[in-house]
């Protein structure tokens, strides 16, 4: 059963596509069949490594036309790396789900057609804590938080906890804090080494 890792943060410019796309190639290139999801209406995780966002099916139409998991996941050129891409169309998602039953589930039940296929799937989620990022932190083990170190670093983390222990509470009662990413961190940088000081304080030996 592949463990389920989401990259979140509503913050936009962090780092989030990077870190899924550096996370899934290297659990791949550890020869671990690996899934990456882009959530992202952006797509750039797709083009990332590779897949023109503009041809084929997405994630979109699982959301939308319940269409088999399976059917949309194509090879990329990294040996293990599997990618199920995105489309600008996921922007309108949100509000085509609107009148759906149970919507917040909708990405739980069609990770779990494929899962045992996967040891890892690592899903790029886009900045915002709208339905998209809900549906993946409802199907997620876990969430990786990447965090920049600049000044505003801690912004907007008092929501997005909010968030993950409302889904803990509603949702997804195993969804765990897999750690805090710290990223474009500059040892030179006073701030960035008293923005790693306080991240520290509260998240302990799960930064990163």
């Amino acid at each position: 059963m592949g463990k389920i890792i989401v990259i979140a943060n509503q913050k936009g410019g962090v780092g989030k596509t990077t870190t899924a796309i550096n996370l899934a190639a290297s659990l791949a290139a550890a020869e671990k069949k690996t899934l990456l999801l882009d959530t992202d209406p952006q797509s750039n995780a797709t083009s990332g490594v590779g897949v023109d966002p503009t041809e084929g099916r997405s994630i979109y139409e699982v959301y939308v036309n319940n269409v088999e998991t399976q059917s949309l996941v194509v090879p990329t050129q990294m040996p293990h790396l599997y990618l199920l891409p995105s489309h600008i169309n996921l922007v309108g998602a949100e509000i085509e789900l609107v009148g759906i039953e149970n919507r917040e589930r909708l990405l739980a039940a069609a990770l779990a057609q494929v899962r045992k296929k996967f040891e890892f799937i690592v899903v790029d989620c886009p900045p915002s804590l709208g339905l998209l990022t809900l549906n993946a932190l409802t199907a997620a083990d876990s969430v990786l938080i990447p965090v920049q170190c600049e000044y505003f670093a801690l912004e907007g983390l008092g929501q997005l906890f909010n968030t993950i222990n409302m889904v803990k509470k509603t949702l997804n009662p195993n969804l765990e804090i897999e750690g805090v990413l710290l990223t474009m961190y500059d040892q030179r940088l006073r701030l960035s080494n008293q923005i790693v000081d306080e991240v520290r304080k509260y998240f302990g030996e799960k930064v990163f």
